[in-house]
């Protein structure tokens, strides 16, 4: 498997697990929430290809610290993008971003000053109102999930998961995003997660998606179930220089549930 994790990187929210692959021009991926740099996986080696890519997993995600000690919230993810783009010396690279991996990619371009040289936004966290009533239930009565009993907790992140994805998706796949979730650190971080969400992030940076400074392309899976098209209708309207493209019959995994297409789509905008 291209894809792996085999550097790690302090940053101000803990230790980030990270990884890169290929040679040319800058790419930089960012995924979302209940997801991990894995989510990627496939896409990798095509990128790759033409790219530097490079993919780190979000503190409090996938095999990077999820230590209590640190918040996890989308302000902080912004500030650690920005950290890991310096890390890598990379002044103006191409990113890819995924579900809240929009929020904080875009808190990092129109707030900490990151510049992009080509930007896509995919089926993206990026304004109010999100979250469903379950996100909203967790985040009110975390301490009563935080007592669940592991098998429990396994169906929990089985079913919100589940949730999100149309297609089917490959099973070894399927079991590597639930995963990291299971250990005693990881359901602390699942559940955490849920507690610090909160719309000003999204809302401190939506009357600035006009200001973008380089070419947009959002893509949308049509018949994502956590965050319907109509969401990326209004994105496009804020963001009125972008261009923008549906995928018929895909949900909110588009990465996973129809790679090749969205290599296509990618390869034709990048």
């Amino acid at each position: 498997m291209s894809w792996k994790l085999d550097e790690t990187v302090r940053t101000s929210a803990g230790t980030v697990a990270t990884g890169r692959l290929g040679s040319g021009p800058a790419l930089v991926l960012a995924h979302g929430w209940p997801w991990s740099s894995f989510s990627w996986h496939r896409l990798i080696p095509e990128l790759a290809r033409r790219y530097r890519v490079h993919w780190y997993d979000m503190p409090g995600y996938g095999q990077s610290e999820k230590s209590a000690e640190y918040r996890t919230s989308l302000d902080v993810q912004g500030l650690v993008f920005a950290e890991m783009l310096a890390h890598w010396s990379l002044e103006q690279p191409t990113v890819v971003a995924h579900d809240m991996g929009g929020a904080t990619t875009l808190r990092a371009h129109l707030l900490h000053g990151c510049n992009f040289h080509r930007y896509v936004l995919m089926n993206v966290v990026a304004m109010r109102p999100w979250g469903s009533e379950f996100f909203d239930h967790v985040g009110r009565h975390v301490e009563a999930f935080l007592g669940l009993p592991p098998h429990i907790h396994k169906a929990v992140v089985e079913a919100y998961i589940k949730g999100a994805i149309v297609n089917d998706i490959d099973s070894v796949d399927f079991k590597n995003l639930v995963e990291p979730w299971l250990s005693e650190e990881g359901l602390g971080s699942f559940y955490r997660q849920f507690a610090q969400a909160n719309e000003r992030y999204t809302a401190e940076v939506e009357p600035m998606f006009g200001d973008t400074r380089c070419p947009v392309k959002i893509i949308w899976g049509e018949g994502d179930p956590w965050i319907p098209l109509e969401r990326g209708k209004a994105l496009h309207a804020l963001i009125p220089q972008a261009s923008f493209e549906t995928l018929p019959g895909i949900g909110h995994l588009p990465q996973l549930e129809a790679p090749d297409l969205v290599l296509r789509r990618l390869t034709a905008f990048l």
